[in-house]
């Protein structure tokens, strides 16, 4: 019994025998709280689908669980001292049950936290995923009263077999793994007592006002992107409509789909953040089971004349057209490079871009640059652009530069695109246009905004696997101003955090997404502008879904890397800053030359321990993988087995010049010109 590895069905049996007649030896002598000898909450005729992040920030749907034989889920607070004595009960269910079992945890308490969580599972010997419900809604629709209940559900009809303490749930285990239909008796569970403060007013929920409370919230978060001219796919800007689509509403909210603000709310803040807040998630959920209710008084929505405007910024200053394109029904397009020119008289301060997309459903990305006039017409390599001036991905809005910052744009100059068109059984035209919007003449900015992009070229993400790890870093050289980050990879996108590392080895988180979503592609800007000093690092760690889970995973069988494609990977982070002592009238382009010197570390070193060692040469044998591997007992001159930053800038100065990674733009703006005043 000790060493749970070894663990039988017939020993499991018996250690839940032997640990439930504890439980009822204790209860009423002070060893576990009593559980008040109640009827069982009632479970749901269906156990309706949500999506939860764990306690590291790693996000799990339920509905992608349906090859599993069994989710069981428990229900937990930290502390619980019936819970802790189930625990190694319920961690040798995944020793009995070692395929086809989910196993996970529900945090249902207001205000739960993660670091506390983490510390307590890891005292009370639970390795699982804690999934955190803080707006309670999955925990209210479970009908969840108390802590260390185990609910176990049944994937195929999506209804639960068994809820009560561990010591029952054996035989509605059995059932499920040999294919049966189980619908046990549920039994009282015995962990603390959990408060759900919104189901004691269940009742009132009817009353929920559809015109004070529903409808401004529908206006505020949900008919920018719902409405004729609109990104949405159907309107939201009368009741019936609103009423037509609410089991949808609810669904989506549940599976946090909409709004598609992929940021997890308790790391960061962020400017435009188009989230619905916690009141709002239950207020809407609640309206909905409540029937979603007319009420009384007028709607006002139908007060109100909805229309996506044309430009969302305004008429823009200059208008450029791009190329009109052809996307064929089928097939792989090449990224296609134009260059339009922009006929401007004198050279300008650009304060925002926005696109125009006449078919969202053909275009992947698109990313521009500064050139020269004399390369229009040609098809440009990115390697050659100056700044950049934003780009389109999907779902995405305007690029608008921080508060006094801004991006050069000379006269008489062109515009380099990289446009990346992706066929969808439709042959369509695609004729995009972008608009340019600048500071007026006497205002201009006092700061260059720079973007620099974290990625890597070495990912190799292993067939099947449903959280595989990536890393990568940037250290910066000197002190800047950080202001936002945009996350970018393809469908196998599976999460992302970003997290500055200072000096003195202090980590903070600076932004979550525990499920990145490829057709959501969004700029964060944070609220408040991060100081990062010289010496420290920003990291970029990313897992990929490359599992039969992942609904847009083209083909789980093959070991996938980096490449342009949606059928390949990246991962990309860009990175908008300034240079503390940089301005307008005085730029120091060497900051990003020395910027420039420190990404293949980042890139490689995985581990990060300041050294690139050969089992961190992944990703294929092409590029700098192939020649680091190929003379790498050369470039370790101090022969410890890793290549540091002083022997790989030894060897960079040996090694040819090589093109930025196909896909990607380049990672060093050129430095834009002062700005006559």
């Amino acid at each position: 019994m000790a060493i749970l590895g070894k663990i039988t069905t017939r020993h499991l049996a018996t250690l839940l025998q032997v640990m439930g007649t504890i439980a009822a030896l204790s209860v009423g002598q002070g060893a576990f709280p009593a559980a008040a000898q109640t009827k069982p909450a009632a479970s749901p005729s269906r156990v309706d689908d949500f999506f939860l992040a764990d306690q590291d920030l790693l996000g799990h749907q339920l509905y992608r669980m349906r090859d599993a034989k069994a989710v069981v889920m428990v229900t937990y607070a930290p502390g619980d001292r019936r819970l802790r004595a189930d625990a190694k009960a319920l961690m040798a269910l995944k020793t009995v049950y070692p395929k086809g079992l989910e196993l996970f945890g529900l945090d249902s308490r207001i205000g739960a936290r993660r670091e506390v969580v983490t510390a307590d599972i890891k005292a009370a010997g639970l390795n699982i995923p804690i999934l955190f419900d803080y707006e309670q809604l999955v925990g209210e629709a479970l009908g969840v009263t108390r802590a260390a209940e185990v609910i176990v559900i049944d994937p195929r009809r999506w209804t639960i077999a068994y809820r009560g303490p561990v010591d029952g749930a054996k035989p509605a285990l059995d059932g499920l793994m040999a294919g049966e239909k189980i619908a046990l008796p549920a039994r009282v569970a015995l962990g603390q007592a959990l408060t759900f403060p919104e189901r004691a007013k269940a009742s009132s929920h009817a009353k929920i006002s559809y015109t004070d409370s529903v409808a401004p919230i529908i206006q505020a978060k949900c008919a920018t992107c719902h409405q004729p001219g609109g990104i949405g796919p159907m309107p939201l800007n009368t009741y019936s409509q609103i009423k037509a689509f609410s089991p949808m509403i609810r669904e989506v909210i549940r599976t946090h789909r909409m709004p598609p603000y992929l940021a997890d709310p308790t790391v960061g803040a962020f400017k435009d953040d188009d989230r619905l807040t916690l009141d709002q998630r239950k207020t809407l959920v609640h309206w909905i089971e409540a029937g979603a209710p007319r009420g009384t008084g007028e709607d006002p929505l139908q007060k109100v004349t909805f229309q996506a405007p044309e430009w969302p910024l305004g008429k823009p200053d200059v208008v450029l057209d791009v190329p009109r394109v052809k996307v064929p029904a089928t097939g792989i397009m090449d990224y296609q490079h134009p260059v339009v020119a922009n006929a401007m008289s004198e050279g300008r301060w650009m304060k925002a871009t926005t696109f125009r997309i006449t078919d969202r459903q053909a275009v992947h990305h698109i990313l521009t640059g500064v050139v020269g006039t004399d390369h229009v017409g040609d098809t440009f390599s990115e390697s050659q652009w100056g700044a950049s001036l934003g780009g389109y991905g999907p779902g995405r809005g305007s690029n608008i530069q921080p508060d006094d910052t801004g991006v050069w744009v000379p006269a008489s100059g062109g515009v380099g695109f990289q446009n990346h068109y992706t066929p969808y059984g439709k042959e369509t035209t695609e004729k995009t246009q972008m608009g340019l919007y600048f500071y007026p003449k006497g205002q201009e900015p006092t700061y260059v905004l720079r973007t620099f992009l974290i990625f890597d070229f070495s990912i190799e993400i292993p067939p099947g696997e449903e959280f595989h790890k990536e890393t990568s870093y940037i250290e910066f050289p000197k002190d800047a101003i950080l202001y936002g980050i945009t996350p970018h990879a393809h469908v196998r996108g599976g999460s992302a955090q970003v997290s500055i590392l200072y000096p003195d080895g202090k980590e903070d988180k600076l932004l979550a997404l525990p499920r990145y979503n490829f057709s959501w592609q969004y700029e964060y800007f944070l609220k408040d502008p991060l100081k990062v000093p010289a010496g420290a690092k920003i990291i970029a760690r990313w897992t990929y879904d490359n599992s039969t889970r992942n609904p847009g995973n083209l083909d789980p069988t093959k070991t996938v890397y980096m490449g342009e494609q949606t059928s390949e990977e990246m991962m990309a982070t860009y990175l908008h800053y300034r240079w503390v002592d940089e301005t307008v009238a005085h730029q120091t382009p060497d900051y990003e030359t020395q910027l420039q010197g420190n990404l293949l570390m980042g890139i490689l070193d995985d581990n990060m321990n300041g050294k690139i060692e050969m089992s961190e040469l992944r990703g294929g044998a092409k590029g700098p993988v192939k020649m680091l591997k190929t003379y790498f007992a050369l470039i370790d001159t101090s022969h410890d087995g890793g290549i540091d930053a002083k022997e790989m800038a030894a060897a960079a100065k040996l090694m040819p010049k090589r093109s930025p990674t196909a896909g990607v733009p380049p990672p060093v703006p050129t430095i834009s010109p002062v700005a006559s005043r």
